[in-house]
């Protein structure tokens, strides 16, 4: 038998860091696509593909397609930054929504190739709100239609997958990581004068719902495996936290006091809701106008035997553990 050609995009992102590593393990031939040359020889194993692809060009995405002949692709390569997507919106679009029709068109040419797109929670549901929260929302809520819709026009086997907040150790922009480089600026500059800035949290009792991102790309590869074509697969912990309580088991790592404005002093508890509108924002369907694309196709990623193995203290602790050993490099 021959090894899985997986293609991932967005290879040398947080997440894509780790799937190539999963991947690699479980002994597929893994492509890793990259934007431009990777400054770090060592960001993959030597035996790791590199392509060197700008997926906003059409053609360079239709060679490197042709010349890989993958049997799965993750795709993960695109834009997250909400205060960005506010600067250039049409960059969204053409990162999350174009770029992503352009893989795709060009899979057509595999017909047999198992595509799996990564989404967002923070998708925009026409007809459930009184519009897009920001540019970046509407750039993955197209990217989901049109994925959802190349499926069923020229009936390509697509995967969709909405992971939550994903935390873990690696480079990351998210709110786990950012505390925890604070708390290993903090251990670096114990006994300076002046400290640390403290670090803002702005409330308390919003709640977030964390994963490890290596829990997540063994969903995945879960969902590329055995999934159902043209079905939007929820990945998440089932348990939605504070980031009050996220914060203090983090500085429970500490090994110096540090700084932290906690917000403001009227910061109060949300009130209980209702079970019955506990429903997590990815298993909305979009609207009466877009049942043929998405109502009744979203799922748990759990029908598949997958569930989560690593715990919140953990990634935690692996969070913390990761910056400590770059910041003594």
């Amino acid at each position: 038998m021959t090894a899985r050609r997986v293609l991932i995009t967005g290879a040398a992102g947080f997440t894509g860091r780790h799937a190539v590593a999963y991947f690699r393990e479980e002994g597929a031939e893994v492509t890793a696509v990259i934007r431009q040359p990777a400054a770090d020889s060592a960001l993959f194993p030597a035996d790791v593909k590199q392509h060197v692809c700008d997926l906003s060009d059409r053609k360079a995405v239709k060679f490197m397609i042709e010349e890989v002949q993958p049997d799965e692709v993750l795709h993960l390569a695109g834009k997250n930054s909400v205060p960005e997507s506010w600067r250039d919106p049409l960059l969204y679009m053409e990162t999350n929504v174009m770029a992503t029709l352009y893989l795709l068109d060009a899979l057509r040419s595999q017909p047999v190739s198992r595509i799996l797109v990564a989404g967002s929670g923070l998708k925009f549901r026409p007809g459930l709100s009184a519009g897009p929260p920001h540019p970046y929302s509407l750039s993955k809520t197209l990217e989901e239609l049109v994925s959802l819709a190349w499926c069923t026009l020229f009936k390509q086997p697509v995967l969709l997958a909405e992971p939550c907040n994903l935390i873990g150790p690696g480079p990351s922009t998210g709110f786990c990581s950012l505390l925890a480089q604070h708390i290993v600026r903090s251990e670096a500059a114990a006994g300076v004068t002046p400290a640390p800035p403290p670090f803002k949290l702005s409330s308390r009792h919003t709640l977030r719902d964390f994963l490890d991102v290596r829990d997540a790309v063994r969903a995945y590869d879960y969902i590329l495996r055995a999934g159902e074509t043209g079905r939007v697969y929820r990945i998440d912990s089932g348990t939605q936290r504070g980031l009050g309580e996220i914060a203090e088991q983090l500085l429970a790592h500490a090994a110096v006091k540090v700084g932290m404005d906690w917000g403001p002093k009227g910061d109060e508890q949300p009130a209980a809701v209702h079970p019955a509108a506990t429903v997590s924002d990815t298993q909305q369907t979009l609207s009466a106008a877009n049942e043929g694309l998405a109502a009744s196709r979203e799922d748990d990623a759990r029908t598949l035997s997958w569930s989560p193995q690593i715990g919140l203290s953990r990634s935690l602790a692996d969070i913390v553990d990761y910056y400590r050993a770059g910041s003594k490099q």
